[in-house]
């Protein structure tokens, strides 16, 4: 029987309960604040717009020697009714080992009954069958400590996006750059502009949280590689994260509709050697602000 939007919310709100005690102790179980109580607010006064998808994580400490795993949620408004996207991530698995894991946690979710709750059947899954994937990887990592040093590589990815204004979707980039150990800046206004670089799993992971659940305008213009025997850290254009904004054109009082001075941007561009870079994003050359 097909559920409604408001019971299958009130069918997620339960399943939260449940892990809240199945995992009570700080930081097994992260949350935003605001999460369930504006779905509270929605389910009080339907009439109003949808709340945000309910996203949370995991902290699973995994086989005798706790490996941390971490288990990523995000709910669909109308899940259990149909799949949650879930992603299974840890700093001791290799990028490909990763990929396998999900690959078989997405299959094993898909054969569950449609309509029931599975996060928790999810959790229990990763817990019986990371194992393997964290024994293999290490026997990777002592065989590869006796060859030579292996090279690592820069990942940066140029993300342009049609606006960057919402108090939210910023904490969520600035949180995930930061977590993720990624250098760079997110521009905020109109255009907006991320730059972020460090490792390639660790950049793609970030391109793959913030543009979910559906920021539609928004594209990956351009991505470098560089490869180095040495530190990445050597290579990086940028030392922090940093939060990039530009004296808007013309008064526009408190309204957000404004566009970032573009001559200021190329400006900062050029200072980190990366002023080929405007054309990629913006289909023209670029020209300085007068001073």
């Amino acid at each position: 029987m097909a559920l409604t939007v408001k019971e299958c919310l009130e069918l997620q709100l339960l399943e939260v309960e449940m892990l809240l005690s199945m995992f009570p102790k700080r930081g097994e179980f992260s949350l935003d604040a605001d999460a369930v109580p504006s779905i509270q607010r929605y389910l009080r006064n339907a009439d109003g717009a949808l709340p945000p998808q309910l996203e949370y994580r995991i902290a699973l400490d995994v086989g005798e020697a706790k490996v941390k795993v971490e288990l990523q949620v995000l709910l669909p408004h109308m899940y259990p009714q149909v799949a949650p996207q879930l992603f299974a991530r840890s700093d001791a698995l290799h990028r490909q080992q990763q990929l396998q894991l999900n690959t078989l946690l997405a299959s094993h979710i898909s054969s569950l009954d449609s309509g029931d709750l599975c996060v928790c059947e999810a959790v229990q899954w990763v817990k019986d069958n990371s194992l393997t994937f964290l024994e293999n990887s290490k026997g990777s990592s002592e065989c590869a400590s006796k060859e030579v040093r292996v090279k690592e590589m820069l990942h940066r990815m140029w993300i342009y996006s049609h606006h960057i204004y919402r108090q939210e979707l910023r904490k969520k980039i600035f949180d995930s750059a930061k977590k993720l150990n990624l250098t760079g800046f997110c521009l905020t206004g109109k255009p907006g502009v991320i730059c972020v670089e460090g490792l390639q799993e660790n950049c793609e992971e970030f391109w793959r949280v913030i543009r979910y659940p559906n920021w539609k305008h928004i594209s990956c213009k351009h991505v470098e590689n560089i490869e180095t025997e040495g530190s990445i850290d050597n290579l990086r254009l940028f030392h922090s994260f940093e939060d990039l904004q530009f004296q808007a054109h013309g008064d526009y009082g408190l309204r957000n509709d404004y566009h970032m001075d573009l001559g200021q941007f190329l400006e900062f561009l050029k200072q980190h050697q990366s002023g080929h870079i405007f054309q990629i994003l913006f289909g023209v050359e670029g020209k300085l602000s007068d001073n």
